[in-house]
């Protein structure tokens, strides 16, 4: 069955805050095997104009996908989580997402396509920093597969 395109453009309530930590950016550049040192050593940012360690830029992957939760749950969407797969994601930055950074997300139905039986949903996850400023614009695309019948 097919996504109900009237959920396009349904906007689901922001995310309570989460706080970015240096620990968690070290952890995360170590995961990714990115040793910038502008991600671990606060003088190396300092250098380079920011305040404190940033993150990498997928960093803010796992504070967007959780919040895209909000929409994937949703029970009135009616989405099968088991048939979904990631298709793609796409960051749009203001400024680098930095340690000491409380950041919300608020998550938006973007789009609902249908192709080849399958459905493709675009969350389009805005975040902003405690003080309301735009850090960056996720999109995260997934692909509803199509169910197959059993013979």
């Amino acid at each position: 069955m097919a996504l109900d395109q009237s959920f396009v453009g349904r906007t689901y309530p922001a995310t309570e805050p989460y706080e970015v930590g240096r620990e968690k950016i070290r952890e995360f550049a170590e995961a990714i095997g990115d040793a910038n040192p502008a991600y671990t050593d606060p003088e190396a940012a300092a250098s380079l104009g920011h305040p404190d360690v940033i993150a990498p830029p997928t960093f803010v992957f796992a504070i967007t996908y959780k919040a895209a939760g909000q929409v994937v749950q949703d029970p009135q969407l009616a989405l099968d989580y088991s048939r979904v797969v990631h298709g793609d994601q796409k960051f749009a930055y203001s400024r680098p997402v930095r340690a000491g950074d409380r950041l919300a997300v608020t998550s938006t139905v973007e789009s609902i396509k249908s192709l080849a039986g399958n459905d493709v949903l675009t969350i389009r996850g805005e975040v902003h920093d405690a003080a309301g400023e735009h850090v960056v614009t996720a999109h995260t695309t997934l692909v509803v597969r199509a169910a197959t019948e059993e013979a």
